[in-house]
């Protein structure tokens, strides 16, 4: 197929940025998205002109690396990574057809800082977790495994929040550019389990707080975020949070300075 790519190209954070286009041809279904942007870089090489700079890893939907907004949508038509979008996704589209546009974007918020062209600052994610993300351990020997029994219900929900990987698509997709379907899985897993109690309600004080403090926006249950979660990171996640916070305040509970 052919195919026409329009990028948004910005040279760093405080420069003014602009779409981009550019054709390209012999572009197989069977290709992943970030192969096609592998191509059009060889192609800009060989006019000696400057690649499209783009984050990515492992290249097997499991370190969130890669994301971009693709015709709008945060990793593209479907509930995956961007790294495992094949051209065949795209072209199952009615609409699509030879020589059609693709728009690519990086994720828009306050609180994703663009770095360069596709790639944004999402060290934010990280200062959220450092806030709270942890929990009390004596040091030594590993404890035996069945030593804290946790109920099946609670592991089973503690393991689907696990799963989030930071990727960044629900503030990508939420129209308020907020990070809770994240913080909240962050806080759902640790205060699900018994390790995590220690310091539960600090936790989400603590987190919370440097969510609101990286400039994302507040949650209005529009359910963007787990709609396009490549993990299928739950809603209620958000829910535990708020239960979490409810009580937090209700004991007085304060962030760590």
């Amino acid at each position: 197929m052919n195919i026409k790519l329009k990028i948004w190209r910005q040279k760093n954070q405080t420069s003014p940025g602009r779409f981009e286009e550019y054709s390209l041809i012999g572009v197989e279904e069977h290709m992943s998205f970030l192969e096609v942007l592998d191509l059009l870089n060889e192609q800009l090489f060989a006019e000696g002109k400057e690649p499209v700079a783009f984050d990515s890893d492992c290249r097997e939907g499991i370190c969130g690396q890669c994301g971009v907004v693709i015709n709008g949508q945060a990793h593209g038509p479907i509930r995956s990574t961007t790294c495992q979008l094949h051209m065949r996704h795209l072209a199952e589209d009615p609409s699509f057809k030879d020589g059609s546009t693709i728009t690519i974007e990086p994720w828009r918020s306050t609180g994703f800082p663009v770095l360069r062209d596709l790639i944004v600052d999402r060290s934010a994610l990280d200062r959220i977790i450092q806030a709270g993300g942890y929990i009390s351990v004596n040091t030594g020997a590993a404890p035996e495994a069945h030593a804290a029994p946790v109920q099946k219900e609670k592991a089973d929900a503690a393991f689907e929040a696990a799963a989030c990987i930071g990727c960044g698509a629900c503030v990508a997709a939420c129209p308020n550019a907020s990070a809770m379907l994240f913080t909240g899985a962050k806080i759902a897993h640790l205060g699900l389990l018994p390790q995590g109690q220690p310091e539960r309600l600090a936790r989400v004080v603590s987190m919370l707080g440097q969510h609101d403090a990286e400039g994302f926006g507040g949650c209005t249950n529009i359910g963007e975020c787990a709609a396009v979660c490549p993990k299928s990171v739950p809603l209620e996640v958000i829910t535990r949070l708020n239960r979490d916070l409810g009580h937090a305040l209700w004991k007085g509970q304060r962030a760590h300075a």
